[in-house]
């Protein structure tokens, strides 16, 4: 149900943002106050040595220490006596306290050592004498700067010289990247700048953000540090992470001599940004005009654009100190007419900021007033929607049209209406603007009024003529508007004008309707009702104004329409929807609205569509003062809905609402109501355990839940909370002793379950519990669960529980289960934990894990069990090996692990399996080579890569059970590529099955075709009975034999069986 006036179409976009490109540059100057030491001296808060510190009084000091003042006591900083000594530069002092066992690298709270304030206040001796006992000159405060940035910084240069002379580098940088040449540049240290690059400094460091110290020196205006730096190699066009140049940089902080001489040493004055933007963009829109000049001086193009297609032009008009540079372009010639992508000219930029003389500088140089952006908005919508009266009459004044449609065909007069702009709407009226024209939605300058809620232009506009009851698409007149936004004035204004308070839209929904959605107040609920607003009236789907009111929680509008038609409101019979007002203020936590339709409900227990009552709805969205208030008044608490048999205990438990469970507990009436049922038999308990809600979960448990129940797959909660990986939970359900041994329908306990989903702490919670390892019902132990999904920890956790685990249970073993499923490195832990032996382990149908991984062809776990002794040569009770299962299943890379030559193997040297490993010639029970099964299975590629390691083998012309060669089986399939090359290999063309048919009569798809192509065989060929065999059905053909044999056994069957049936199944049917 919607519940509000969407009023979205009625809005438009400005659309013409701007980035603005401005560098910004945090100030990263090192700066020391007095941190409060000569405050507190005043206010006597220094201990008396820091006092006598301050003093500069050596005895003092001394007698203090001698009288057992401790030298390294910190105040709330973290500020010992030596960092007050170095920060008032009292050497003599330093050097005593030292002696006296300060500690002269201990840092206070912002990481500051004594050398630091020494070197902040520019005291060479102090720093000297520190440095003589030892102290750390690459000490590091909170933002990472060393003394000597602080020195660059403070252009300390005495001092800087004397660190450096400890330093193994000068380029050490703080936490912003940043190195103490960019501190000196950014604070115009010229004679720091040239210490530091005589002294190795990297002229062109980049910090975090990619700037370098020219990009610092030129925003900040220090000509002479500029001019260093570029004498000394620093790149002129450098860029930082944003692609600004220092020529950007200055250009954005307006230092004109920067930008002269950057442009002197060669700079370009077109270079671009990331944004496209050159310089001249740049100093447009900071308004740095006297910058502007000297790059128009130097040949910078007045017309480029940057990305968004904008022009210096359109910078220097939206920018709040761009007037100076748009005359200066101007008067240089810059296209006024210019559009960015937005479709927008320089006209539309003032537009938007409203500065009119501007606008009449570009009218004067020719630009067009009645130019569209791609929206088809003009400056005079732009004006209109943004209130620059004063811009709207200048552009009226120059011919702009009042009746050109913009965006959703909306006039300047609709745009000036819905902003509520009055004056400028007066002024459009003035200019002969149709006052009934209707935009792309069918909608006046009135609908946006009343939607605006400014009720004088409302009243402007229809005391000007405006019709006030025209509907626009969606059926909704201005009064709808006026009412789903609140607007209490446009209200009582259009009811005053005899406006329809009644009147439905396309949705059915009145006046009423839309107020009672968005009225929290209730002014209008209160004036429509007065005057004859039908609160009955139902919408589309049913809904009436009551509805509205309590999905929005507007419990005063609630209780004004309930004053006036209770028992119809809250009516449910007939065409009235089953969602009651009840659900929906319960639904939504609207529990104000709850108490006053309690009023006039008698029964709390009334279900919609799906059978929930308000309390199920208020339960499941965790709403606790709605259902305190419903329990408090009757509401019955187990009632089930008709979807899944689920009761208000289980909406609360699913989405963990303990309290509002606790509630609900408390006031059930019926005895056993925790362990209440839904229809797949789940108990609270066990849905508040699969989410895994602790708290939920400890409050069943509290109020007695039932741990053995068990749904209708005979799980319990302890099932769900080891398959979902809730530890807590189970914890709980553990420490209240639940049964750890029981099995669901199909066997599995919580252990199976833990281990079958990974979840390892919850399994060794159950194992230390004393849960034991039973078998599921195919025989599965939970090792073996934990093995085919591959949750190695589980594996490792249960093989040091019981290592004889593995021999449990179904004789497809876990390492069966591993490698069927690739699951490699819980293969290589069994083989550590149980040896090699247990690679060849035969299941009850003589499958080793080798069979396992040909069938799936997990090639790196067949590598691992050939390395620890696995025979591939091992065959099964149908008499198949490794091998012939990889044919049959197709799996090519086993096939070409075992047949390719051993240095086109890929994978360590030791793990390389030699082909004389696998015995390709091997048959199984029915006589079928690997070769055969790979042709009956149509695996054309398994059996090319058979027959290219073939040389000399009796299997080319080995005949199966059923008389078939290779050469047989593969024409019968179509294996075109396997036919030539079993041929070239000397497979025999004349070679027949039981059925006398030869490998090319095996093409033909039926037997009675093949019968007939052996016809026209033997009168087409010059056979030699001598050579033909006597059971071939050529030779039949040529005796006339083939037509009798034909005939007679027509009368058994209808000859049309196809070639490729067989009474006999070739291949082991049964999966893994």
């Amino acid at each position: 149900m919607t519940t509000t006036v969407e009023l979205a179409s009625l809005t438009i976009e400005k659309g013409l943002t701007l980035d603005r490109p401005t560098i910004s540059i945090a100030d990263p100057t090192v700066v020391f106050s007095d941190l409060l030491f000569n405050a507190d001296l005043a206010r006597g808060r220094c201990p008396p040595l820091v006092q006598a510190v301050f003093y500069g009084d050596a005895d003092e000091v001394r007698g203090l220490v001698y009288m057992n003042e401790d030298v390294n006591s910190t105040d709330m900083e973290r500020r010992t006596p030596i960092h007050a000594a170095a920060f008032r530069g009292e050497a003599e002092i330093v050097d005593f306290l030292a002696q006296s066992g300060a500690r002269v690298n201990t840092k206070d709270s912002r990481w500051l050592t004594p050398l630091h304030r020494a070197v902040a206040s520019k005291s060479l001796s102090t720093v000297k004498m520190l440095l003589k006992h030892s102290a750390d000159v690459n000490a590091r405060d909170k933002n990472w700067q060393t003394p000597l940035h602080v020195a660059a910084a403070n252009n300390a240069i005495e001092i800087a010289d004397t660190l450096m002379m400890h330093l193994s580098t000068v380029n050490v940088t703080d936490r912003a990247g940043r190195t103490s040449l960019h501190h000196a540049a950014f604070n115009g240290h010229v004679n720091m700048v040239k210490l530091l690059a005589s002294k190795g400094g990297t002229i062109n460091a980049q910090d975090k953000k990619e700037r370098r110290p020219l990009h610092y020196a030129s925003y900040m205006g220090h000509v002479d540090v500029v001019k260093a730096l570029l004498e000394n190699d620093a790149d002129i066009g450098c860029r930082d992470r944003t692609h600004f140049t220092p020529i950007h940089a200055a250009s954005a902080s307006g230092q004109v001599s920067v930008v002269r001489v950057l442009l002197d040493f060669g700079a370009k004055a077109d270079v671009v940004n990331a944004n496209g933007n050159t310089p001249i963009h740049i100093a447009c829109l900071n308004g740095n005009d006297l910058v502007l000049r000297e790059l128009i001086q130097h040949g910078a193009d007045i017309n480029v654009l940057n990305h968004k297609g904008q022009s210096p032009l359109h910078l220097a008009a939206v920018s709040p100190h761009g007037g100076t540079c748009l005359e200066i372009l101007l008067s240089e010639g810059a296209d006024v007419n210019i559009r960015c992508k937005e479709g927008c000219m320089p006209l539309h930029m003032i537009a938007l900021q409203g500065r009119y003389t501007r606008a009449e500088s570009l009218i004067e140089h020719s630009a067009s007033v009645d130019c569209a952006d791609k929206n088809g908005n003009t400056p005079l919508h732009l004006a209109a929607q943004n209130g620059h009266q004063e811009l709207l009459v200048t552009l009226l004044m120059h011919g702009a049209n009042p009746t050109r449609r913009g965006i959703h065909g909306m006039l300047p007069l609709h745009l000036a209406a819905l902003s509520g702009y009055t004056m400028c709407c007066k002024k459009l009226l003035e200019a002969e603007c149709d006052i009934n024209a209707l935009d792309d939605n069918h909608r006046t300058c009135v609908h946006c009024a009343a939607c605006s809620g400014n009720v004088d232009c409302l009243d402007l506009l229809i005391r000007s003529g405006a019709d006030f009851s025209l509907a626009d698409k969606d059926g909704r007149t201005p009064l709808h508007y006026a009412s789903g936004n609140a607007n209490h004035q446009c209200t009582l204004s259009l009811v005053a004008m005899k406006a329809n308070v009644n009147g439905l839209d396309t949705r059915d929904c009145s006046p009423l309707h839309y107020a009672a959605a968005a009225d929290m107040e209730a002014d209008c609920v209160e004036h429509l009702l007065h005057n004859n607003a039908n609160p009955r009236l139902r919408d589309v789907n049913g809904y009436n104004t009551l509805h509205y009111a309590a999905a929005n929680g507007h419990s005063l509008a609630a209780e004004k329409l309930q004053a006036v038609a209770a028992s119809d409101l809250l009516n449910t019979g007939g065409s009235a929807p089953l969602t009651t007002p009840l659900h929906l203020a319960a639904y939504n936590g609207h529990v104000d609205v709850l108490h006053v339709l309690m009023r006039s409900i008698v029964n709390l227990d009334i279900q919609d569509a799906n059978g929930r009552t308000a309390l199920d709805l208020a339960a499941f969205k965790g709403h606790l003062d709605c259902v305190e208030a419903l329990v408090m008044q009757g509401a019955t608490i187990l009632v089930n809905d008709s979807v899944s048999k689920r009761t208000p205990l289980h909406a609360a438990a699913y989405n963990g609402h303990a309290e509002c469970l606790r509630i609900l507990l408390e006031n059930a009436d019926q005895e056993g109501a925790v362990d209440c049922l839904d229809n797949q038999s789940r108990t609270p308990l066990m849905v508040a355990v699969s989410n895994g809600h602790t708290d939920a979960t400890l409050l069943l448990l509290q109020h007695g839940a039932s741990l053995s129940a068990r749904d209708i797959h005979h799980r319990t909660a302890l099932h769900r909370g080891a398959a979902n990986g809730h530890e807590e939970c189970v914890d709980a359900l553990l420490q209240s002793q639940a049964n750890t041994s029981c099995a669901d329908i199909k066997g599995r306990t919580p252990l199976h379950m833990a281990a079958a989903c990974g979840h390892v702490g919850i399994l060794g919670a159950l194992l230390q519990a004393g849960c034991t390892n039973h078998l599921d019902g195919n025989g599965y132990t939970p090792i073996h669960w934990a093995c085919y999904n591959g949750h190695e920890n589980c594996v490792e956790l249960l093989l040091e529980q019981d290592p004889k685990m593995f021999f449990k249970g179904n004789s497809f073993t876990p390492l069966h289960c591993a490698v069927l499923n690739d699951n490699e490195s819980c293969a290589e832990l069994l083989i550590e934990s149980l040896g090699d032996e247990i690679v060849n382990i035969q299941d009850r149908k003589g499958r080793t894990p080798l069979h396992a991984s040909a069938l799936n062809d997990q090639v790196e776990c067949l590598q691992l069990m050939m390395k620890h002794g696995g025979q591939p040569n091992i065959a099964d009770q149908l008499g198949k090996t490794c091998l012939m299962v990889a044919a049959e299943s197709g799996s090519a890379g086993t096939i070409e692990l075992f047949c390719s030559p051993s240095d086109q193997i890929d994978g360590p040297t030791e793990l390389i399996v030699s082909s004389a490993c696998a015995d390709l010639n091997a048959c199984d029970s029915r006589k079928n080579s690997g070769l055969h099964l790979a042709c009956l299975q149509k695996h054309e590629g398994c059996a090319l890569m058979i027959l290219e390691k073939l040389e000399e083998s009796t299997i080319i012309n080995l005949a199966n059970d059923d008389g078939l060669t290779p050469l047989h089986i593969a024409a019968s399939n179509g294996l075109v590529s396997v036919v030539q090359e079993l041929i070239s290999k000397g497979a025999s063309l004349l070679a027949l099955d039981n059925k006398g048919y030869t490998p090319a009569l095996s093409c033909a798809p039926t037997d009675k075709i093949a019968d007939c192509l052996a016809i026209i065989l033997a009168h087409m060929l010059p056979f030699s009975p001598a050579s033909t065999a006597t059971n071939s059905r050529i030779a039949l053909a040529m005796s006339g034999e083939l037509g009798r044999l034909r005939n007679a056994s027509l009368e058994f069957t209808d000859g049309n069986r196809s070639r490729g049936e067989s009474n006999a199944d070739t291949s082991d049917s049964e999966t893994y």
